[in-house]
Formats: C-alpha cells, structure tokens, sequence
C-alpha cells in the first residue's frame, strides 16, 4: 500500500519529469500515430511522456472501435493461439452456422479464403508453439505495465484485480483436467473448482455448471470506454494533439526523413516520424509503405445488457464460447467471431444470440428479460493468422514504427507494447526480443 505522503512524492516526481520531458520535445522533434485506440492512446502517453511532440490522428476520435465494445477482460491466462488443430473436425459447421461463435458470411468465403490457408499452417505443432511462447512473453509484464499507466492517468478504479473464471456445463472430468493441466503446464496460476466452489465465489451462477477453472492473477475493466477517455485526457494534458481525420496516404521519400500524411478532407499533415496502430484499417497504410500484411477482420459483437450483476470477475463459457462481464452500467455479453469485412452492417442476430446463453448462466438475474432489452454492438479486431501483433521499426523506413494486429489481446496488451514501442523508438534495447512480431515475418 501506497501511503498519502508517498504518493505526494510519486505525484511531485511525476510532475517533474513531465517538466524535464517538455523542455527536451524540441530535440526530440515531432511524432504522429495513426490510430486512437487503446493502443495508440497508450503509445502517445507513453512517447508524450519522454519528450515527443506526439499527434494522434484518428477517423472517429478515441475509443470510438474495439477499444469501446470490448470484453473488458485483461486476458493474461489466454497464451494459446486461435490456430489449433483440434478445432478441424468443427470448424466447417462453426463457419457456416449464422449464430455460431466461429462464423464467415458466405460472400465473403472467397476474400477470407488465403487468411485461412495461413491460419491452418499455424495449426502445425512447431508453429503453434513458437506463437504460444511470443504470446506468453507479451502477457507477462502487461497487466504490472497496465496498472502503473492506469496509476499515471489517475484511473487506478477502473483496474480490478479480481481474477475470471472459465465455467463448464456438464464437461466429462477429464476433459476439464485436461483444460486445466493445459493452463498449468503453461505456468499460468489456475485453481480446478467443483460446481459449488464456483457458486461459491459467484452465488449467481447456475445450478448447471459442474466445474470451473479460476484464473487468480488476471483482471478486468469495468468500462473500457472511460479507460480510454482517461488515457486521452491525460495524453492532452501532457500537451498531446488529436486530431479527428482520416490518413488516405503516406509520402515518404528516400532522400528526406520527412513523412507527409494525405488526410481525406484534403489537409496534408508533415511529421519525423510515424507510428501505425489503426487496428483493422491500418493493412492498406502497410501497403502504401511496402508491405502485403495477411490481416483479416473479425467482427467482435456485443450486447449490453441493463441489468447490474453480483458478478465480481468476468465468467467465460467453455460449452458456449462467450463470455459475461460485470460493467459499471450493466452487464456486458460478447465472444462471437465473425468473419465479413469492413463493409457488412451489423446482423442483429448476432448479438441477440448471446442472450440465452448468458440466461443459462445468470437465470435469476435475466429471468424476465430479453434480448431487446440490450444494446447490439459491433467492432472490428485486427488478427493475423499467428495470433500475434506486428510491432517494432520498419525495415524499410527508419522513422516508421509499427503497433496493430493485436486481435482479441488489445486491451491487454495495449500498455505493454506501449513501453516496448517507447523503447524502440528510442532505439533503445527492447525489454523482449521484438522479432517474432516484426512486420516483414510474413515476406
């Protein structure tokens, strides 16, 4: 714990090297993000911070995608690739079932198809593990780098450090113990419950559920929205710049270190050096700077339902593959996959189909509910067939970094690649071996 008079110190030394990191931004020249999502916003305080001149530039304003909608779960305990060969046998009824949590819309089989080729190589045992091995070591510092970024930002309430549970319906025991042997061997800190040790914990809970894994070391946020909103503001009062437009083109030039953004509404924007983290749209600026990325959008819904649970930690279902998050204005069902672009309106259904399983799982609390109660949402996660983000220095331009592709892990991640993004802008040596997430490991 953290005494008054010790945060007095804290807050007067942070208030000193915010005057030191002011008065060297002029030799640390400017910087512009793309992107003002979780991860941008995390990178531009954590840049402001040293002493940049840091611009955020974003087509909606900050928080607005899949930073705003998501589960809110910092989802430490998940160190397996979504490529895994025991999904094979299912995976043609998941992509064809309209409310299945895996699906494609048929129209779109065709463009998604070279992304699944890529994905199903990943299946393969070496590769499998040498992406569970990249996504772990991404995980180990992220929630210690979360709670101090939220620490600096002052919104320390909106971290709880509860832990989540992964609850089964009527899962033979072994294949519960195999779950749980799988988290084990992966060093992550996992209990086995019985049905009524996870009542225990969450008395909500149905009378259905037989056991329950309960991942102790991991979190959540109760509104990822205001997160944002508290990382935008501290960005501007550490002097940051956002602006709301859409980047249509990147000028870089061989003989110039100067980069030039074309906006849509026709205003052109110079800037030392740029860092990409638009999430899902930052594919066509790689492209633009040299690179063919196999990035592929999944459409993550949602539906927000009114009704406060007793939840304390987020609930994930292994039988129905969704998951169930306390909010501070309600309850927060999501977990469906959908494959279909950038283009497709939202499907309504896909949303509501979430509703009877979160009534299995909370039955008194959606008793004499439905579906329309809620509100629909839907956001688009960037995710490369790995699993794994791209981040780090381009190798074609020395002042153009990378930080998107982080799929279902960009909350949490978002402040540990923050520091790493810091740490290589810098050109200082990175925390972690930033290879297996180099943009050029799929040329």
């Amino acid at each position: 714990m953290i005494s008054r008079s010790d945060k007095a110190t804290q807050t007067l030394t942070n208030s000193e090297r915010e005057c030191h990191q002011s008065n060297r931004q002029q030799h640390l020249g400017n910087l512009t993000i793309v992107g003002a999502g979780i991860v941008g916003l995390a990178a531009a305080i954590e840049l402001q911070r040293e002493g940049f001149n840091v611009t955020v530039i974003d087509k909606e304003g900050a928080g607005t995608g899949a930073s705003k909608g998501n589960a809110g779960h910092f989802a430490t305990e998940q160190v397996f690739p979504l490529a895994d060969a025991t999904m094979l046998p299912k995976l043609p009824g998941m992509l064809m079932d309209p409310l299945g949590p895996f699906r494609i819309q048929p129209q779109y089989f065709l463009k998604a198809l070279p992304w699944f080729m890529r994905f199903l190589q990943n299946m393969l045992p070496s590769r499998r593990s040498k992406n569970s091995r990249a996504i772990k070591v991404l995980n180990q510092d992220a929630i210690a780098a979360m709670k101090s970024l939220a620490s600096f930002c002052g919104c320390e309430d909106l971290l709880v450090m509860n832990g989540s549970l992964l609850v089964f319906e009527g899962t033979p025991i072994e294949e519960v113990e195999k779950e749980y042997q799988a988290y084990a061997d992966a060093d992550i800190e996992v209990q086995l419950f019985s049905g009524e040790q996870v009542r225990a914990l969450e008395p909500s809970l149905s009378q259905h559920i037989t056991n329950g894994l309960y991942f102790t070391q991991v979190g959540h946020t109760s509104d990822p929205y205001r997160l944002c909103q508290a990382f935008e503001a501290k960005f501007r009062a550490l002097g940051g710049n956002l602006i709301i437009e859409e980047v249509v083109e990147v000028y870089t030039s061989e003989t110039s270190s100067n980069i030039q953004l074309q906006m849509k509404s026709g205003i052109s924007k110079n800037t030392d050096r740029l860092v990409i983290a638009a999430g899902a749209w930052s594919k066509p600026i790689a492209k633009q700077l040299g690179y063919s990325i196999p990035l592929e959008t999944e459409r993550g819904y949602h539906l927000m339902m009114p009704q406060k649970s007793c939840l304390s930690r987020p609930v994930a279902s292994y039988n129905r593959k969704f998951i169930v998050t306390p909010m501070s204005d309600g309850t927060r069902l999501a977990g469906t996959v959908e494959f279909g672009g950038l283009q497709a309106p939202l499907v309504d259904a896909r949303a509501d189909c979430l509703f009877p399983h979160a009534k299995a799982l909370l039955p008194d609390l959606f008793a004499i509910a439905s579906a329309s109660d809620g509100i629909r949402w839907m956001g688009f996660r960037p995710s490369l067939p790995d699993s794994l983000p791209i981040l780090g220095r381009s190798q074609k331009q020395a002042n153009v970094f990378f930080s998107f592709g982080h799929q279902h892990l960009g909350l949490t991640w978002s402040a540990n690649t923050a520091k790493l993004l810091r740490q290589e802008v810098l050109g200082e040596q990175t925390t972690i071996d930033l290879g297996p997430y180099r943009i050029d490991r799929f040329n």
